[in-house]
């Protein structure tokens, strides 16, 4: 019994979440409220605070759940043997995830809303899914923390500059291969020299 109760709430808060994520989709990751969220699930606000005591709680939830969707994605992959092909197969795939749902990309890869910090918990399942990125860079040579950061900040740079200048387009990740090539190019000229 106990077990079929909590199953419910599971599945209830699941739906409280999808249901935040289409309103986030339409109105901005933090465009929309609590009372608007309850009115789509056809509830009173108070019943939300039966499953999330407020809304970073709500944002903390989207947070594990837009990262577990992540390493779901990226456990899929079948990646190429050679480490330069699959670090570009696999920021490629990251990318695209990403790039597919600008709200989620927004709460996942952004800071947007003010006083929110996810929680120990959801942040496992980010570093989760960058765990895979740190190992596929160590194949590729990369060992050196700073070029581990100059990766990051290469590729949500692109996306960034996607979501800002070609929404919907191919304009900047397009350039993602050259960009991985001329990266581990520069690493590895650095590392015999």
């Amino acid at each position: 019994m106990i077990g079929a109760i909590a199953q419910r709430q599971e599945e209830r808060a699941a739906e409280i979440v999808a249901a935040a994520w289409d309103l986030a989709r339409n109105q901005g990751i933090g465009g929309f409220s609590l009372r608007e969220l309850a009115r789509e699930l056809g509830i009173r606000q108070p019943s939300l605070y039966a499953h999330f005591d407020s809304k970073n709680a709500l944002y903390d939830a989207m947070f594990a759940d837009g990262n577990r969707r992540l390493i779901e994605h990226l456990d899929r992959l079948k990646l190429p043997s050679d480490p330069r092909a699959a670090l570009k197969s696999f920021t490629h795939q990251w990318a695209d995830f990403a790039l597919e749902d600008p709200a989620r990309y927004s709460l996942l890869f952004q800071r947007p809303i003010p006083g929110y910090e996810p929680s120990a918990e959801a942040y496992g399942y980010a570093q989760a899914a960058f765990g895979p990125v740190a190992g596929l860079l160590r194949s590729a040579g990369v060992v050196d923390p700073g070029d581990v950061d100059c990766c990051v900040a290469m590729v949500t740079g692109l996306m960034e500059a996607q979501f800002a200048n070609d929404p919907g387009g191919d304009r900047f990740i397009r350039h993602l291969d050259r960009l991985i090539d001329m990266y581990l190019d520069e690493i590895h000229q650095r590392s015999h020299q």
